[in-house]
């Protein structure tokens, strides 16, 4: 199984103690019981998925987004515009888990009595890892695709200016016995939190993933995260950047760009904008016949003649459903420099992090 460089001396906890801890800092935040919950499962649930960029390593920036940056801890999500298929969602400046949640909710609800919804959202912040929304639909025997806008740290093909978020979309589709089809893809050729994955371990990051500040390529992960993301696919990355930025914001009346902030000042708290649909299958297709068929593509993926030095070949999702499989039964893999935040928030917030500190008072097994 893939690993990410480095995990040799990462450490393992249970999603379960993970998910009480984090839970606890952002209780301590002011954020009401299930709310906070609900945001410390969509980072553990990333964590688990191999997402790590958007895991727990998120906590010190979310603590001070709720405390410092002008986030309301208690922002309630609301519907402010309903014309049947179309639904319009102010985040009431909430964390964007809450506002993203509460609205794929209501396009679920929706396309179970008119088939197809479509949800707009503005009013909202970081919302984490994409799949995590599309993946809402597949209980329901939808297909569920997600998108968000992104601080500007790309520039148009061509340019070196920073006016393009990588702005992200997940699809997820529903399988039979195969596990589902799910697609979370930004339009750079990495996330910005990988990098810093990357600088947190002293490693150089591949090629081809970032600029300086003049548009030179680096493997220097201070370089990058001061310097461009790379796009995928040259001018076709930039491209679908800027037409999910526009999807995710200007339907909703939400922030596009520049308009957002930058990385050096941060975003401007509940300037964020996103857009959630939800398709239900059977109104196109007999749900049976659909997840059959997809499952036949699957194992023709997983089947298919293998490159030379690839032992395994994975759909989109197939990976991150290994790692949940795996990772739930032997705990998550995170560093020390991850851990060690998470536990320097929590003493300063007087919650107990019992089972970070034992963790790290024990060497790594290598």
């Amino acid at each position: 199984m893939a690993k990410y460089p480095g995990s040799e001396r990462e450490r393992r906890i249970r999603a379960e103690d993970l998910q009480e801890v984090v839970t606890a800092i952002f209780r301590s935040c002011g954020m009401p019981p299930d709310p906070a919950a609900l945001l410390a499962h969509t980072l553990v649930l990333a964590d688990l998925r191999g997402v790590h960029s958007h895991g727990v390593l998120r906590v010190p920036d979310y603590v001070a987004k709720l405390t410092k940056e002008g986030v309301d801890p208690a922002g309630v999500p609301r519907v402010v515009q309903d014309s049947g298929a179309a639904i319009v969602i102010d985040g009431g400046n909430s964390m964007g888990q809450i506002g993203g949640t509460f609205a794929m909710e209501k396009a679920i609800e929706r396309a179970r009595d008119i088939n197809v919804a479509v949800a707009a959202v503005r009013g909202s912040n970081h919302c984490g890892a994409m799949d995590y929304y599309a993946m809402m639909a597949l209980p329901h025997d939808m297909i569920g695709i997600a998108m968000t806008n992104a601080l500007p740290t790309m520039a148009p093909w061509g340019s070196t200016e920073k006016i393009l978020g990588i702005n992200p979309i997940a699809v997820a589709i529903p399988a039979g016995r195969e596990d589902p089809i799910v697609l979370d893809i930004a339009f750079a050729a990495t996330a910005h939190g990988k990098i810093r994955v990357y600088h947190q371990k002293g490693l150089p990051i591949p090629e081809g993933w970032a600029f300086d500040r003049d548009g030179n390529p680096t493997t220097d992960t201070a370089k990058a995260l001061e310097g461009l993301l790379a796009p995928i696919g040259g001018y076709k990355g930039t491209g679908l950047a800027l037409i999910t930025g526009i999807l995710s914001t200007l339907l909703s009346g939400a922030a596009f760009g520049t308009e957002l902030g930058n990385m050096v000042d941060g975003p401007k708290p509940g300037a964020d904008g996103h857009l959630f649909m939800a398709i239900r299958v059977g109104a196109f297709e007999k749900i049976e016949r659909f997840k059959a068929r997809v499952d036949d593509i699957v194992r023709q993926i997983k089947t298919g003649r293998p490159a030379p030095g690839v032992t395994q070949i994975y759909p989109p999702g197939g990976l991150e459903a290994e790692f949940e499989r795996r990772y739930r039964a032997e705990g998550i893999p995170l560093n020390d420099a991850t851990l060690n935040d998470i536990l320097t928030i929590a003493r300063a917030r007087g919650i107990q992090a019992t089972p970070i500190e034992t963790l790290l008072q024990n060497p790594v097994a290598i």
